[in-house]
């Protein structure tokens, strides 16, 4: 088994990664069933089974258990868009590698919804959630700059920064336009939309 850069994982911190996921489940089961304000970590860690003090071994804050993951959404958005054609368009390229993230989650589209709702609703989750979504755009901005010219040149950067931050922005308004409609606007058509009205054309 390798992480994310391609190297090996010892036998540690496999461990770490599985009671980490353990957590992970138990936390967002707990939060769809009682909500995120209701559940605190003394529940979270009775219910997995190990002391408070273990549990903050893990993750400091409720925050860090929904987003820990978005740290790795970051990594699967750059892998996918490092796969995508080197002379297909940004608009598109973001695109797709969204797409790629948006299939690899390992809800259905009910939880999603659920889930998605709660990070909507809870004003510190929106801003957690926000700087993890930064760190996708640092991410994301090299591969951007490289489609667009020189990606050393510092206005190519500040482009490619401002479009891959719209970008993310998009995903995160069709997000918010699915849960208002209860699941009945497809996620990917309201990205199209938000995408069209940003760079004022028609879909």
């Amino acid at each position: 088994m390798t992480d994310q850069q391609g190297r090996p994982t010892g036998l540690r911190e496999r461990t770490r990664r599985a009671v980490q996921a353990e957590i992970v489940a138990t936390a967002m089961r707990l939060f769809l069933e009682r909500g995120f304000e209701a559940t605190n970590m003394d529940q979270i860690a009775t219910e997995v089974g190990m002391s408070r003090r273990s549990l903050f071994r893990y993750f400091g804050t409720k925050e860090d258990i929904v987003l820990g993951d978005h740290a790795a959404h970051g990594q699967v958005l750059r892998a996918a868009l490092e796969e995508r054609p080197t002379d297909e368009p940004p608009w598109q390229a973001l695109r797709a590698a969204l797409v790629v993230l948006l299939r690899s989650l390992p809800y259905d589209s009910e939880d999603f919804l659920k889930i998605t709702s709660m990070l909507h609703a809870s004003p510190a989750l929106r801003a957690r959630r926000g700087e993890k979504q930064q760190q996708w755009t640092e991410l994301l901005v090299p591969d951007v700059a490289a489609r667009l010219g020189d990606a050393d040149d510092p206005r190519v950067r500040l482009r490619a920064h401002a479009l891959v931050a719209c970008a993310v922005t998009c995903s995160d308004v069709a997000l918010e336009a699915w849960v208002d409609s209860g699941g009945a606007v497809g996620v990917e058509d309201a990205f199209d939309e938000a995408v069209a009205a940003v760079r004022d054309q028609t879909v």
